[in-house]
């Protein structure tokens, strides 16, 4: 068993997602600013870029749930145990199991599936403003399909680092090296462009992320222009929160080659806080 430690660093205290702030965490039931489930994602991701570097990048893959929130500044730990084709980890904050992860490395990439190809939807305007996410328009978006979205890797990016000292990152995803020396994507960004793209079909805060399977099929470098396609999987209802199972293919603008694929379920709606207190 191995394990690495820091402290939680939520990079979007200002997000449209209010869930990342304390006065709204806390109407909501919880201790404070949730830290966003793919930075949790990136930490349970973190040793795999240390122990395979580009090779994770280029065919690794990762399935992460997030158990528990994990707060602003508060101590984290990660444990992880060796499996036949990777790890299985486990995030850890004083006494709560707060995320588990699958993370594998393709012995033979070569017979991994193949990447997708875009499928052309139209680009969503620098400034959209979806509707509201109600369930119907949420259907709508499922029969209809959804716009891309264009993102940019950058070192001044919000997500270019997962932890307050970029030091402490695998010298493969620091932007503040050397031109040449690493400043590839990591999955805090990669992720949260699902992330982003998800909150930008529809208006919804607070909303809050659960589970993500991704494949990696190029590492991205600084300065990387992408788009973001999205269909919506499966829409449900648990106990009288909203939720939704979509897919992201992520391309590279320039050549259209698929960098990596996203599976990520999330909670779209939450049941009103007095509602769940009345239960």
């Amino acid at each position: 068993m191995k394990y690495w430690e820091n402290t939680a660093f939520n990079q979007v205290p200002h997000s449209d997602n209010r869930i990342h702030s304390d006065e709204l965490a806390q109407a909501y039931g919880f201790t404070g600013a949730l830290v966003p489930g793919v930075t949790v994602s990136a930490y349970l991701i973190h040793p795999a870029v240390y122990q395979w570097g580009l090779d994770w990048l280029t065919h690794g893959s990762a399935h992460v749930v997030v158990k528990s929130p994990l707060y602003d500044e508060t101590a984290f730990a990660v444990s992880i145990a060796e499996t036949d084709d990777g790890y299985h980890g486990e995030l850890r904050s004083g006494d709560r199991l707060c995320a588990v992860a699958n993370v594998m490395l393709s012995a033979q990439p070569d017979r991994v599936q193949p990447p997708p190809g875009r499928e052309g939807a139209d680009l969503m305007p620098e400034n959209y403003l979806g509707p509201p996410a109600s369930r119907e328009y949420m259907e709508t978006l499922s029969r209809k399909g959804c716009l891309a979205k264009r993102f940019v890797w950058s070192a001044e990016h919000e997500m270019a680092t997962y932890l307050r000292d970029q030091m402490a990152m695998p010298a493969l995803l620091r932007t503040d090296g050397p031109a040449g020396s690493g400043g590839y994507a990591n999955m805090s960004f990669l992720l949260g462009c699902a992330n982003r793209h998800f909150a930008a079909v529809a208006r919804m805060s607070p909303w809050i992320h659960l589970e993500t399977r991704s494949w990696n099929y190029q590492a991205v470098p600084l300065n990387t222009v992408l788009i973001s396609e999205m269909r919506i999987l499966d829409l449900f209802n648990k106990k009288g929160h909203e939720f939704a199972d979509c897919e992201f293919n992520i391309f590279r603008e320039d050549d259209g080659a698929c960098v990596c694929r996203i599976e990520q379920r999330a909670i779209y709606h939450l049941r009103d806080p007095a509602a769940a207190a009345e239960q």
